[in-house]
C-alpha cells in the first residue's frame, strides 16, 4: 500500500489543477484548440448488466416506484437483458441521429481474467466483440462503463467486499485492462464513481464508504490504470456537490466530467446541481452533461438547451441520456422515449 500511494502522489502532482495542460492535452478524447469545435457526442447509456445496486431484495426505497424495485436488487441467477429490444433501441438511436452508446458491462461478460464474476447468461468475449463491430458499422461509438463506486459495485461479487485491498486492486486493474483491449482502446472508459455514501447503501447488508485520502487514493488508482492504456477516464461528477474544495484541488483535468440533474429547475442560484455545470466550466473541466427521463421526459432537452447557452463550446463535449432501466421489454416505452427526446434535442441544436 505504501508503494501504491507514493505512485499516486507523484501522478497527482503531474495531473493536478496546478499542473500544466500539456499532460492533459496528450490524452485521447481531450479537445485541443487546434481541433476548433469537435462534433458533439449525443450518447445513451444502456445496461448489459443491472447488478449495480442493493445486495438484497428491496421493498421500498426513497421515491422509487414499487413496480420498479424488482430490478434494484442484484440478481445473479440470470442476465436481465433482452437482445431483441436492445437491437431495436440501437436502430432507434441511429435514426435519432445519436453517435455514441455507453454500455454498462458489470458482470454481464464472461471475462477471461475473472470469469467467476459473470452472471448466468453473460455474453462471451467473442459475442461482445462482434457487437462492438456492428455498433461501429452503424455509426455508434461504443464506450465501456464499469462502476467502481462502492455504492454500485455489487457486480464485482465477492470482490466488492475486498475494497482497497491488494486483491481488489489486482482484480479491478485486470478487468480494466481486458475491457480496454476488448473495445480496441476506446476514447473513453466510464468509471462511474458516484453516490459513494452510507445513505445510498441504506438498504445494503454490507456497507463500504471510502472517505478522505482513501477515496482519492483509490480514485487515482483507477485513473492511472485507464490512462496507462492510453484511454481517457470518464466519471459522474456528484462528488463535487459535497466536496467542492477538494474536487477542484485534486481532480485531474484529464478526467471527463458528467455532472447530472434530472429535474426542471434550471436556476443556478437555487439548484446546486445546475450551478455545478457552471463551476466545472469555470474551473476548466471538459464536460458531458447528463440528463434522464427518470423523473420527466423534458429534462434532457432542457439540459442540452441550458448547457449550450451557458457553457463554452470549447469544453462542452456532448450530452448523455440515462434511462436507468434494465434493457427488457417491460421498459420498452421508457427506453424509446429516452431516445426520442435526444433526437428532438439534436434537431433543436441544429436549427
Amino acid at each position: 500500500m505504501v508503494d501504491h500511494q507514493a505512485k499516486v502522489l507523484s501522478r497527482r502532482e503531474a495531473l493536478s489543477l496546478a499542473g500544466s495542460f500539456a499532460a492533459v492535452a496528450a490524452m485521447p478524447g481531450v479537445s485541443r484548440a487546434a481541433d476548433a469545435t469537435p462534433p458533439l457526442m449525443w450518447g445513451n447509456l444502456l445496461h448489459l448488466s443491472m447488478n449495480m445496486w442493493a445486495d438484497q431484495p428491496v421493498k421500498a426505497w426513497g421515491n422509487t416506484k414499487p413496480e420498479h424495485l424488482s430490478y434494484v436488487a442484484a440478481d445473479k441467477t440470470k442476465l436481465r437483458f433482452d437482445e431483441a429490444l436492445y437491437r431495436e433501441l440501437v436502430d432507434r438511436m441511429v435514426k435519432a441521429g445519436m453517435n455514441l452508446v455507453v454500455i454498462d458491462l458489470g458482470d454481464a461478460v464472461v471475462y477471461e481474467s475473472h470469469p467467476e464474476i459473470a452472471v448466468q447468461g453473460a455474453w462471451s468475449r467473442a459475442k461482445l466483440r462482434e457487437e462492438l463491430k456492428r455498433l461501429r458499422d452503424v455509426g455508434l461509438e461504443p464506450i465501456p462503463k464499469m462502476n467502481f463506486s462502492t455504492a454500485h459495485d455489487i457486480w464485482l461479487g465477492e470482490y466488492s467486499r475486498m475494497v482497497s485491498t491488494p486483491t481488489y486492486y489486482k482484480v479491478c486493474g485486470e478487468l480494466i485492462d481486458e475491457v480496454i483491449d476488448l473495445f480496441d482502446t476506446p476514447r473513453f472508459f466510464h468509471l462511474g464513481y458516484d453516490e459513494e455514501t452510507a445513505g445510498h447503501q441504506a438498504k445494503y447488508q454490507y456497507v463500504v464508504v471510502r472517505q478522505h485520502e482513501q477515496w482519492w487514493n483509490d480514485f487515482d488508482f483507477f485513473v492511472q490504470r485507464v490512462q496507462a492504456k492510453k484511454v481517457r477516464p470518464w466519471i459522474w461528477s456528484d462528488y463535487y456537490w459535497a466536496h467542492s474544495e477538494a474536487f477542484l484541488k485534486r481532480m485531474p483535468k484529464s478526467v471527463l466530467q458528467s455532472n447530472w440533474y434530472y429535474g426542471m429547475k434550471f436556476d443556478p442560484a437555487k439548484e446546486k446541481r445546475i450551478k455545478t455545470y457552471l463551476d466545472l466550466a469555470a474551473a476548466g473541466y471538459e464536460q458531458v452533461p447528463t440528463g434522464s427521463n427518470w423523473s420527466t421526459a423534458e429534462n434532457f432537452e432542457a439540459t442540452a438547451k441550458f448547457c449550450r447557452a451557458n457553457l463554452s463550446a470549447e469544453r462542452l463535449r456532448g450530452f448523455l441520456q440515462t434511462p436507468w432501466r434494465p434493457t427488457v421489454p417491460e421498459y420498452r416505452d421508457h427506453h424509446l422515449q429516452a431516445i426520442d427526446v435526444v433526437g428532438q434535442a439534436i434537431r433543436s441544436a441544429g436549427s
